[in-house]
Formats: structure tokens, sequence, C-alpha cells
């Protein structure tokens, strides 16, 4: 059960700190609102790194349906373990928007744009298109996953804390690159979790979901962008 729980628990750490970097500095009275995107993303990337070190030996560290299921198609994972990696890690981003929300709920509170109340949970494009969305999706997971799968490939890499480090680095990359697109879910627990709570939390002024969004893009765009990554990875003759 270790990777499992691993799973649920490093998911909902991630969720936590990078939801709640949003709420943060979104929110009214937040003491940070106004902090802006710079500190989102790099936040969000601390938020993938930090509870990477703890369960990494663990689990692999994997946070996220679209690696899982890369990896698997890779052969560097077992497709019976799977299933309860996503389970996992969806109710951890579950379970880490319930934090937030009871962390910031005072802040939600006072806070009546329901645009800004969904984007503390999930994500959302500044410009809905949906093809164009899935695109963004697609390529910020494909070079998330394609960069991680990569990372080995390093001669005389400084082992598995380096590689943590790196993966950090990617997460920003991709954020202060691409992220003004559709808030870069790259990761369907990430979103889907979060947004659930969304929906069932009675939090004030919230309207709804967006699943017609929700259902789409940030799960689908990044499944194919990780599985086209995987097959990049494989063709090329390293």
């Amino acid at each position: 059960m270790l990777p499992y729980i691993g799973e649920f628990v490093g998911t909902a750490i991630l969720i936590i700190l990078g939801d709640g970097v949003v709420a943060n500095v979104t929110l009214n009275k937040s003491g940070m609102k106004g902090g802006g995107s710079v500190q989102i993303t790099i936040a969000w990337g601390l938020a993938v790194m930090l509870p990477a070190f703890v369960f990494g030996a663990a689990s692999g560290a994997h946070f996220n349906p679209a690696l899982t299921i890369a990896l698997a198609a890779a052969g560097s994972f077992a497709w019976s373990m799977v299933p309860g990696y996503i389970v996992s890690q969806i109710l951890g981003g579950f379970c880490g928007g319930l934090i937030v929300y009871a962390l910031f709920k005072d802040q939600f509170d006072e806070t009546e744009n329901q645009a800004t109340i969904l984007g503390c949970f999930s994500t959302g494009p500044a410009i809905r298109n949906l093809p164009r969305n899935f695109l963004s999706e697609l390529v910020g997971t494909f070079l998330l996953v394609f960069t991680i799968m990569g990372i080995g490939n390093v001669k005389g890499a400084g082992g598995v804390g380096l590689n943590y480090l790196l993966v950090f680095g990617i997460i920003v990359s991709i954020g202060m690159s691409l992220g003004g697109l559709t808030g870069y879910a790259i990761n369907p627990a990430r979103d889907l979790g979060p947004r659930l709570a969304h929906a069932v939390l009675p939090i004030k002024n919230k309207g709804g979901s967006n699943w017609s969004y929700g259902l789409i893009v940030p799960i689908f765009g990044p499944i194919v962008g990780g599985l086209l990554a995987c097959l990049l990875f494989k063709v090329i003759p390293w």
C-alpha cells in the first residue's frame, strides 16, 4: 500500500501548496493578494518538488495520471498499478482542495468573483477555444513528460535529488512560458480532484465548476501529450 499512500499524500501536498499559492495571491483580504504570476509559477514548481523528495523512493513521485500512463506505455511502470495510482492521485487532489478551502475560508467568503474562486481549485483558459486549449495542455504535458524521461540521459547526473531539482525547473519553465494560455494543468489529477472539491463545497459566491471544459481539456490533453512524449522518446536512437 505504500506506493498508493505516497501518491495520495504527495498529490494532496502538491495541491495544498499549488492551489494554496493561487488563493494566497488572488483572494480578497489575503495578506499576499497581488503577488502575481511569478510567485504562482515558482510556488507551483516547489509544490511538485517538495513531496517528490519525500515520496520519490516510495512511489516514484508521479502525482500525475498523465505521467503514470506514459511511464506504463514506455514499459517503465506496471500497468497493473496504474488504476490504483490514478485513483490515489485524484483523491489526493480532492482532499488537497478541501484543505485549501478550510485554510482560506474567510478569504473565500470575502471574494465575489466566481472565476477567481474557481481558479483557486482548477484551471481555465484565458481565451476559450477548446481545440487550441487542448493543444496547449498537450504540448505542456509533452514537454513535462519528455524532459522528465530525458533526465536520465545526462551523463554523470547527481542522482535522484538533482533530478527532483530539475523537475522543479521543468515545472517553472513550462509555467512561465505557456501558463498564460490555460493555467497549465498538465496533470489530470491536479485539475479534476480540486474541481470536484469546488463542486461539492458550500463556497459562498462560487458559481459553476465549468465541467464543459474540465472534463475535456485538462484530462485528455495531458494524457495525449504524455503518450506522444513516450512515443517520441522511444523512437529516438539515443
